[in-house]
């Protein structure tokens, strides 16, 4: 199993994976193990971009809706991958701040610049955790009547469902575990690992 070590307090380096979440001013250290691989969610994108061409084939054009910004390095993965005509948009949302718990309250930061009345929509989502911030987002997008509007998660943690709502693809599920990599934080850091890890603090 591949580790990186990480401290809360400290210079970073690149075998290191360093953050903080909750008091940045007591030093804890931890490791990151590798739970996905890289090449494991490069082959597993493949297989959902088949599938997604399947249900859009006969789209015009599909406005691809990333959740910022745990997602961004999913959606470039995937939209790369899509071989259709794709327009990207994003939603910046906020339900965990800089803590490693989700709340249930979900706020809009940042809305999409397009309009996506009568289109095709796919949201992509890094991780569906309680589903509080996926059933808000669709009851807000569906409001703006789309023709036709599902989902994509990287990860899933059913354990955690709060609401009764779930990705029309899921990446992984996975257990309830603090994952980071692959676009997901720590306080704002670890998303440039390249793959899926689980935080372990020693």
């Amino acid at each position: 199993m591949r580790s990186w070590s990480g401290h809360l307090l400290g210079s970073t380096c690149r075998d290191r994976a360093e953050g903080s979440r909750g008091n940045t001013e007591v030093s804890q250290p931890y490791v990151i193990d590798e739970l996905i691989s890289a090449k494991a969610i490069a082959a597993r994108i493949e297989e959902l971009c088949r599938e997604i061409k399947k249900t859009y084939s006969d789209t015009e054009k599909l406005v691809v809706v990333g959740l910022l910004r745990g997602s961004f390095v999913f959606i470039a993965d995937l939209v790369r991958e899509l071989d259709m005509n794709v327009e990207v948009d994003f939603l910046e949302t906020s339900s965990y701040g800089d803590s490693m718990v989700s709340s249930r309250e979900v706020r809009i930061l940042k809305d999409l610049r397009g309009e996506i009345e009568g289109h095709d929509v796919l949201v992509v989502e890094d991780i569906v955790d309680t589903g509080h911030t996926l059933s808000h987002v669709l009851k807000l997008l569906q409001s703006r009547n789309p023709r036709k509007l599902e989902t994509i998660a990287l990860l899933d943690k059913p354990s955690r469902r709060e609401t009764d709502i779930r990705a029309t693809w899921t990446g992984f599920e996975i257990p309830d575990e603090f994952v980071v990599g692959y676009g997901i934080d720590y306080a704002q850091r670890n998303r440039n690992l390249p793959f899926i890890g689980c935080v372990r603090f020693t």
